[in-house]
């Protein structure tokens, strides 16, 4: 469960209750730091919290003096952790520092209403935030969880980081000044769509669930997908799998550009009509992986050409431009064994190629980039 998970059911009891309430946002970092900007934690006036903004060691400072600290309104204010601070030490040793927006429910709800309309719906935004001034913690919002904004030119903003899909920092002319804004992008929630409901399904489901996505797991088997056997999927979904050709992709299901998906039936039927579906049906997925060795996934793929009307002298081509198209096998080498262990590489391996990162050792990725750990973190400008 992530942050945002536990936030938003705590903002909608206290918005039902019409309760005030703290927002912090991380919107900017000096140096390492466990937090990146965008992380949010939400107060209440009976001391609860939902959200982290470091990795333990800022918390109960920030929410000790949030309510004094915004009784005037929005404010930013810096936290050093550095172990040699003699302003503000607060012992993690970490040597940078973060820097916060502080605000209560009044400006805070724009934000929140929005990222709340963005998680049900799996959309992106872009939220573009004064960070200085007389319109502190005022707010523009950019995508399909938009909302009217005060100023034009802070919309443009918004609606910029949105198109480029980044957060940045910038300014816009306020008041005849030259004030600071964070843009803020937020990428749709990444949806996993598994086609296999065997035993093997179940941790991939409960450890997905864990990075915060939404899951839905199909299967033609009835007596597999069930919410009985995935209590913590999003959605099941029986198919229909004769019927699975390169013209009804839509029978499995509502799949977004920017989701994900494995096929882990161990049913070979099952698997080249969900094949043929998604592949030749032109399906736009960041992640297709397919479980098993590369040899049953030509073999797949052959059936699915042979289905799909390819001429018997071009199936070997078209099998060989479909191959490139997945990640057969899935996963990553993990060594592993175990189905719980399986689901770590394969997920290890789609957050690998989502965030477009190289999965090699941390110390080995520093190393290779030469960059001392106390360089600061700072954010693209426009």
């Amino acid at each position: 469960m992530t942050d945002l998970e536990r936030i938003l059911p705590l903002w909608r009891e206290l918005e039902s209750a019409g309760a005030d309430y703290v927002l912090t946002t991380v919107v900017g970092v000096e140096g390492p730091s466990y937090r990146k900007p965008g992380a949010l934690m939400l107060i209440t006036a009976d001391g609860r919290r939902a959200g982290t903004v470091s990795g333990g060691c800022l918390e109960a400072e920030v929410a000790s003096r949030a309510w004094w600290l915004t009784k005037d309104g929005p404010t930013v204010q810096r936290y050093s952790t550095a172990a040699d601070d003699g302003d503000m030490p607060y012992g993690s040793g970490c040597g940078g520092a973060v820097i916060l927006l502080l605000e209560r429910s009044t400006t805070a709800r724009v934000l929140l209403s929005a990222q709340d309309r963005a998680f049900s719906s799996r959309t992106s935004l872009a939220v573009a935030t004064i960070l200085e001034g007389p319109h502190t913690g005022v707010r523009a919002v950019a995508g399909a969880a938009s909302s009217p904004a005060m100023d034009e030119d802070l919309q443009g903003l918004a609606n910029l980081a949105f198109r480029r899909g980044k957060s940045m920092e910038s300014t816009v002319d306020l008041d005849g000044m030259p004030t600071r804004v964070w843009c803020d992008f937020r990428p749709a929630r990444t949806g996993l769509w598994i086609f296999g409901a065997g035993d093997d399904a179940q941790p991939l489901v409960r450890l997905a669930k864990e990075l915060g996505w939404f899951v839905a797991l199909a299967d033609g088997r009835s007596h597999l997908a069930t919410l009985g056997r995935f209590p913590l999927a999003d959605e099941t979904r029986v198919l229909a799998i004769t019927k699975l050709t390169s013209q009804s992709a839509h029978l499995l299901g509502p799949i977004q550009p920017h989701d994900v998906a494995v096929l882990m039936s161990h049913s070979y039927e099952q698997d080249f009509r969900v094949l043929l579906a998604l592949l030749a049906g032109s399906v736009p997925v960041r992640y297709l992986g397919v479980l098993g060795p590369q040899r049953r996934t030509r073999e797949l793929l052959a059936e699915a050409a042979t289905l799909a009307g390819v001429a018997q002298d071009r199936i070997p081509e078209q099998v060989e431009d479909w191959l490139a198209r997945l990640h057969a096998p899935t996963g990553l080498d993990l060594g592993a064994e175990s189905s719980e262990s399986v689901a770590l590489s394969v997920l290890a391996e789609i957050q690998k190629v989502l965030t477009s990162s190289t999965a090699l050792p941390l110390r080995e990725v520093r190393a290779a980039q030469a960059v001392p750990e106390a360089t600061p973190t700072t954010m693209p400008t426009v």
